[in-house]
C-alpha cells in the first residue's frame, strides 16, 4: 500500500510540470504584445505632426498600458514558474534577477494586484483625459472597477500582514 501512496504522491508532485506549456504560451503572448507595441509606436510617430496634446497623451498612455500588461505577464510567468513549477537557477555570470530568491505565493499575489491597480489606473486616466467621448455610466463603471481593485489590494495586503504577524508570534 505504501508503494501506491508513494507513486500517487510522485504523480501529484510531477503534475506541476503541466503548467510549463501555459508559461510558454504566456511568453508567446508577451512577444505578440511587444509586436503590437512596436506597431502602435510606429503609428504614433507617423502621425506625430497631426496630434494635438490630448491625442498624443492618449497615444503615450496606450503604450504605457501595453508595457504594464507585458510587465504583468512577466510577473505571472517568472513568479508563477518559480513558485509553482521549479526554481530558476542561472549561472553566476548571467543577468541575475535580484527578486528571484524572494518570490513567495504571497508576494506574487501582491505584485499581481498592484499591476492590476496600475493598469486600471492608466485606463481611468485615459478616460478622464478623453472624458467627452464617454457616457457618465461608463465613467462611473470604470471608477467602480478601479476602486474594487484598490480595495482588493488593500484587503490582500492586510490579510498578508495578519498572516505574517501570526507566523512571528
Amino acid at each position: 500500500m505504501k508503494s501506491i501512496e508513494d507513486l500517487l504522491e510522485k504523480f501529484i508532485i510531477y503534475s506541476r510540470w503541466m503548467q510549463a506549456p501555459v508559461y510558454l504560451g504566456l511568453i508567446i503572448a508577451s512577444l505578440a504584445y511587444s509586436v503590437h507595441f512596436i506597431i502602435e509606436l510606429v503609428k504614433m510617430l507617423a502621425a506625430f505632426g497631426t496630434y494635438n496634446q490630448t491625442t498624443f497623451m492618449l497615444a503615450i498612455l496606450g503604450l504605457i498600458d501595453i508595457s504594464m500588461v507585458i510587465n504583468l505577464l512577466i510577473v505571472v510567468i517568472i513568479g508563477g514558474y518559480w513558485t509553482f513549477v521549479s526554481k530558476i537557477e542561472m549561472a553566476k555570470d548571467t543577468d541575475q534577477l535580484d527578486y528571484l530568491g524572494k518570490i513567495t505565493a504571497s508576494s506574487l499575489k501582491i505584485k499581481l494586484i498592484v499591476s492590476l491597480v496600475s493598469i486600471s489606473g492608466v485606463h481611468l486616466l485615459e478616460t478622464f483625459i478623453n472624458i467627452k467621448n464617454f457616457e457618465i455610466e461608463q465613467v462611473i463603471m470604470k471608477i467602480a472597477i478601479h476602486l474594487v481593485f484598490i480595495i482588493s489590494a488593500l484587503l490582500l495586503a492586510w490579510t498578508d500582514k495578519l498572516q505574517d504577524s501570526k507566523k512571528s508570534a
